[in-house]
């Protein structure tokens, strides 16, 4: 499975790469929107984990964009920030799952298998 990890926080995403890698999962990694669209169009991936708030953009725009362009893959968002109710839902913002920080690993895990 390739995993696409969109955080601007340097620590988190390098911890979050590391891990994953660790369970056996194909990693790349994006800072920000910009370079996260252009990963998603030079290769496939079957998951993506995005923070919400983002250096150029939000991850819900991110996601948004994905959708538009039919590209079939599980998004999950990775966020500090409450959400209101019913926002988790993917056919409101695009996502399959919303994870709070700081990050349960094993529902992570549990989601990607």
């Amino acid at each position: 499975m390739r995993i696409l990890i969109v955080e601007d926080h340097d620590d988190t995403r390098d911890a979050l790469e590391r891990f994953l890698s660790r369970c056996g999962y194909g990693v790349a990694v994006a800072a920000d929107l910009r370079t996260a669209l252009n990963l998603l169009q030079a290769q496939p991936f079957d998951a993506i984990v995005t923070d919400i708030a983002l250096p150029d953009g939000t991850g819900y725009a991110l996601i948004s964009e994905v959708r538009r362009r039919g590209i079939s893959i599980m998004a999950v968002a990775l966020t500090a920030y409450s959400y209101p109710r019913g926002a988790d839902e993917p056919r409101v913002t695009g996502f399959d799952y919303y994870l709070r920080k700081p990050l349960d690993t094993v529902k992570l895990r549990a989601l990607l298998r």
